[in-house]
């Protein structure tokens, strides 16, 4: 008898020991810290790992560090000009400090949510409708600015906040609509006329250019026929001016007297006097050259006479 009892004790021994040695050791994940208390005082902060704690004496609360999401309900907010618009957004946050995330805060997700839903009609209720919707943003800038700065005594970092939609009414949606296919009408519009425009720019410019091009041409033709009646002139007045040059230099060898130059002028007077003039001006230096025919006269008469007392 005495025998089972201590076999019986030995063994509730050994399960009071495996039971105290299971209570007082803690495993605590990668991306979990641990917040150790002992008799409702916070003791200290167990890292990721194996940790060892006092049995029903210590308690250890676990805090998830990574990035999770809080889901804000979608809520109606007035803008600025008085419209109701339906808003939805997301909120992405990190634990910082879990001592702070434990003991701060009761609930931190119903927290966040009225926190994300008193802000969002704050920063949506300062801009009109289509600032709201065309600025998403700014939007998520602030609302994660106000957020971060308001959960930071909660041990929390809030990452970035999303707007997921931004629902108008129907009629203004609608109306929304038909400025948008006016507005698209409007500058479908603009481009047909400023095409046109450009096209019949561009046909004047090339017609334009076409008469510049031709007159350009014109003058060009010009400008050479010129040249070449130039040149023509050129070269005619250059050979005369070899041959007046070369009747001057036979006449300059041949050393003519006066007399060959009276017979020469009278030539010339017989060419100049075959017309239908009946009168005839001689110049004033016509009467050198008169002279000289009087010499030649005279000549003529002692060749007559010294022909005559030779026949005798």
């Amino acid at each position: 008898m005495a025998t089972a009892l201590a076999i019986l004790f030995f063994i509730l021994l050994a399960l009071f020991v495996l039971i105290v040695g299971a209570a007082s050791i803690k495993i605590v994940s990668p991306y979990e810290k641990g917040v150790v208390e002992r008799l409702g005082r916070y003791i200290r902060t167990a890292n990721p790992g194996l940790t060892i704690i006092v049995p029903f004496i210590d308690k250890m609360r676990k805090v998830d560090m990574r990035e999770q999401v809080v889901d804000v309900p979608p809520q109606e907010v007035i803008t600025r000009d008085n419209v109701v618009v339906t808003v939805d957004a997301i909120v992405f946050y990190e634990a910082t400090d879990p001592v702070k995330l434990v003991y701060n805060v009761a609930n931190f997700f119903d927290a966040a949510t009225k926190l994300a839903q008193t802000n969002l009609r704050n920063v949506i209720g300062e801009m009109e409708l289509d600032e709201a919707l065309t600025s998403r943003e700014i939007i998520n800038t602030k609302l994660r600015e106000v957020l971060d700065d308001a959960t930071d005594k909660w041990g929390v970092r809030v990452v970035r906040v999303e707007i997921k939609r931004i629902d108008p009414p129907a009629d203004v949606t609608q109306a929304m609509h038909r400025q948008m296919k006016a507005e698209r009408e409007k500058r479908a519009n603009i481009l047909e006329a400023e095409g046109f425009r450009q096209a019949k720019i561009l046909e004047a410019e090339g017609l334009r250019q076409s008469k510049i091009l031709e007159a350009e041409g014109e003058a060009e033709a010009v400008r050479r026929i010129a040249d070449a009646q130039r040149y023509k002139l050129e070269t005619e007045a250059q050979g005369q001016a070899v041959a007046v040059q070369r009747v001057f230099d036979a006449i300059k060898e041949a050393k003519p007297d006066d007399k060959l130059i009276a017979i020469q002028y009278l030539e010339t007077l017989k060419v100049v006097a075959d017309g239908q003039a009946t009168k005839l001006y001689l110049p004033y230096e016509a009467s050198g050259i008169l002279g000289a025919l009087g010499g030649i006269g005279e000549l003529f008469q002692d060749k007559s006479g010294g022909g005559d007392d030779a026949s005798a």
